[in-house]
């Protein structure tokens, strides 16, 4: 059986802004065999990215 993790996400402030999706480690290329904390952070790496990708979001940062 395939391991899977949800995401989702909703506004508060904006009526609509809402996404929720389900995917398997193996569509997401997660090593089931990762420790849990390094599981945790390859999974909020990818559901940063998703969001980002979700709300169509561009940002930089310049330090000078």
């Amino acid at each position: 059986m395939n391991k899977t993790v949800t995401f989702s996400f909703n506004s508060t402030k904006y009526e609509g802004t809402e996404a929720t999706e389900t995917f398997t480690f193996k569509e997401l290329g997660i090593d089931k065999d990762l420790d849990d904390e390094a599981l945790k952070i390859e999974i909020d790496r990818i559901f940063q990215s998703w969001v980002w990708d979700k709300l169509n979001i561009s940002f930089s940062i310049v330090i000078g």
